[in-house]
């Protein structure tokens, strides 16, 4: 490597260092390890315009080994984007632009967050996976407006994490020839050297998914880095690893090569030793003006995002009616007339009342609003036919196809909804995922990110509760509804009928700043009747579904989902015995939450203390709603095995406990 390519990649090596120094706290050295191959990728391959981060048509570039967040903010950096160097001595402060891991939507050039180690990666599939669909869907000859490279670093921890076995292997099964990922392959992780712990032969298993394998291209080699470049660039049928051995730590003269380099900072002594290692004069933070040039002058971003612009325009001129679909895609804009179209169907369903069960709904829902939104892209854990979340207008999304829509994951729940964040990210789709509910656990992290990044996603979950009968307290979920609610910026959907599944679909559908997750019963439900205030309503979260005719009620029954007309039920009987009872139904207590304060009053006045929340899950999340003189019939123990009728009435979710329950509250005993 020459002098310069050398200055360059320890440019990055030298923030990374005063900069986890700075912060007395960090992971300096993965980004001394990959500095080389960075500046490679940055300086000789990657398009993109730092005076633009968003510039559609750039490649994508992911950091799924996020500890290593120094490399990045120092590429930002020096290539010029706005991320000025006070932000780097920042490094892991209190609203720095440089936090400990890479944030997307914090700090410009970040293309997604990352730090649990493979999701980047996955997110990294999703992208590739969005450009393929995008160009096969609106490139016309000789006007590629859809034509960018998905980039990612790896780190050994990555490949250790089973998502990786997941979303590599579907990478591998689509074809993403644009996906070009590179292994940092330096065989140290936290506990010291990986031969006690990951053996795996990493580029024979990559090889087995379809991936094209480039083995042992020196990390710190220039030539090396470019020559593999090149040979991944030339594959368009499949995507490429490329196998780096490198040195963390690299040019460290005591800790390179070992863990001591990986996530604390190297010392005064140790950086000063490497300095001299490294010819690297200049004092923390000093970027000579030479060095800063080098980094700039080559990129030329902005005159090619001036002639992806010209090739825009030129494209609109000959097919305006894509151009304008393309724009609004990639946009996140929905149709103009997509919510009087969907409110006109919540109409007709509210008019006809099916009783049908709310995946029944959903997939209902689907045939109503899918062909009108191109942009939708879904998919299921290998349990399509079980979450009904195929429709009329699905088709598999292949290899070779140029119009699908529909992903079938097989069993890959957390690949699977890391993929959909990805897509999200990437814009120009909504996507969608499908699994059970208690399955949620498996894409845990994922569903977290999806809230943390945030993406627009929307996450189905079929088979809610205790409904689903026979399969048993493995399949049974019970916490999952209130853990899925505690995660931050997560709106969680539990419609008790059709309707609400309707309002529940349009809710995400129009929801931009972050996921929503719809819960979905195996079980029919009960049509609710509706007046067109309350239909209204249904948005809110949470809304009064019935009321005493005259008289102030003196008892409020909360539910959710299939446990709603458990409810009515209940207020029936009470009614039959004088007493005077609100129903209120509340698909989305997310929802209900962010509501004005004047709202959830109404709703749950204070000063009826009297109240019972009923849903078949855990029972301690609806404290918050009844309060200490209230009650709360749910599930605190696993499920069992049997028809579903029956285990309704073994735990007691029934409207005779209800009515119980209701009054052994003070103020109704029984008449």
């Amino acid at each position: 490597m020459n002098a310069n390519r050398r200055d360059l990649a320890n440019a990055i090596r030298f923030l990374a260092m005063d900069a986890v120094e700075a912060a007395k706290s960090g992971h300096p050295g993965m980004p001394m390890g990959m500095a080389d191959i960075a500046q490679v990728l940055w300086g000789d391959f990657l398009v993109h315009n730092p005076a633009n981060p968003r510039w559609f048509n750039r490649d994508r570039f992911v950091l799924s080994n996020g500890h290593g967040s120094m490399l990045l903010y120092a590429l930002l950096h020096l290539s010029g984007y706005d991320l000025p160097i006070e932000q780097l001595k920042r490094f892991r402060q209190l609203h720095s632009k440089t936090p400990g891991h890479p944030e997307a939507f914090e700090t410009p050039g970040v293309e997604t967050t990352t730090g649990p180690l493979g999701q980047g990666l996955a997110n990294a599939v999703g992208m590739a996976l969005a450009e393929k669909l995008l160009a096969q869907r609106f490139n016309r000859p000789e006007f590629d407006v859809v034509d960018h490279h998905t980039w990612v670093f790896l780190g050994d921890g990555c490949l250790m994490e089973g998502i990786s076995h997941e979303v590599a292997s579907l990478a591998g099964t689509w074809g993403l020839g644009k996906l070009i990922g590179f292994w940092d392959d330096n065989r140290i992780s936290i506990d010291g050297d990986t031969a006690g712990w990951f053996t795996d032969d990493t580029a024979a298993r990559f090889e087995a998914y379809g991936w094209q394998v480039i083995r042992h291209v020196d990390g710190h080699d220039a030539d090396e880095i470019t020559q593999a470049i090149r040979t991944a660039q030339a594959e368009c049928d499949k995507p490429t690893l490329i196998c780096c051995r490198t040195q963390i730590g690299f040019g460290a003269p005591t800790k390179q090569g070992k863990e001591s380099s990986h996530g604390a900072p190297l010392g005064k002594d140790e950086i000063a030793g490497a300095r001299a290692a490294l010819g690297w004069p200049h004092a923390p933070f000093e970027i000579p003006a030479p060095i800063y040039a080098g980094w700039r002058e080559g990129n030329g971003g902005a005159a090619r995002e001036a002639a992806w612009q010209a090739l825009f325009e030129a494209y609109a001129a000959q097919h305006p009616e894509l151009a304008r679909e393309f724009t609004r895609r990639i946009n996140g804009e929905l149709p103009a007339d997509f919510s009087a179209s969907a409110d006109a169907f919540i109409a007709k369903l509210q008019l006809e009342g099916p009783v049908v069960a709310s995946r029944k709904a959903s997939q209902m829902t689907l045939d109503a609003y899918a062909p009108a939104l191109p942009e939708l892209i879904g998919g299921s854990a290998d349990l399509a036919h079980s979450n009904l979340t195929l429709w009329k207008g699905s088709k598999s999304v292949t290899a070779e196809g140029g119009d699908g829509n529909y992903i079938h994951f097989g069993v890959r729940e957390f690949g699977m909804s890391a993929i959909s964040n990805g897509l999200a990210l990437h814009g120009g789709f909504l996507p969608y995922d499908a699994t059970f509910l208690v399955f949620s656990d498996y894409s845990r992290n994922a569903l977290r990110m999806s809230s943390l990044i945030p993406a627009r996603v929307i996450h189905v979950f079929t088979h809610d509760s205790i409904g689903l009968g026979e399969d048993g307290p493995t399949h049974q979920p019970v916490e999952h509804l209130a853990a899925l609610r505690y995660i931050p910026n997560n709106d969680v959907w539990r419609p008790a009928d059709a309707v609400e599944s309707a309002v529940a679909w349009k809710a995400a559908i129009t929801r931009r700043d972050g996921p929503s997750c719809l819960v979905f019963s195996r079980q029919n439900l009960a049509h609710q009747p509706r007046s067109a205030e309350q239909l209204a309503d249904i948005a809110r979260g949470g809304y009064v579904l019935i009321d005493p005719p005259e008289a102030r009620f003196e008892l409020i029954l909360i539910a959710t989902g299939s446990e709603v007309e458990l409810a009515v039920q209940a207020a029936k009987i009470l009614e039959q015995r004088g007493k005077r009872v609100r129903v209120v139904s509340m698909p989305s207590s997310n929802v209900f939450d962010r509501q004005p304060l004047e709202w959830r009053e109404g709703v749950l006045p204070g000063w009826c203390r009297a109240r019972v929340a009923i849903e078949a899950g855990v029972s301690d999340f609806w404290r918050k709603y009844v309060g200490l003189d209230g009650a709360v019939i749910g599930i605190d123990s696993f499920g069992a095995s049997a028809p579903a009728e029956q285990l309704y009435q073994h735990f007691g979710i029934s409207a005779e406990r209800l009515v119980e329950v209701a009054q052994s509250l003070a103020g109704l005993r029984p008449a």
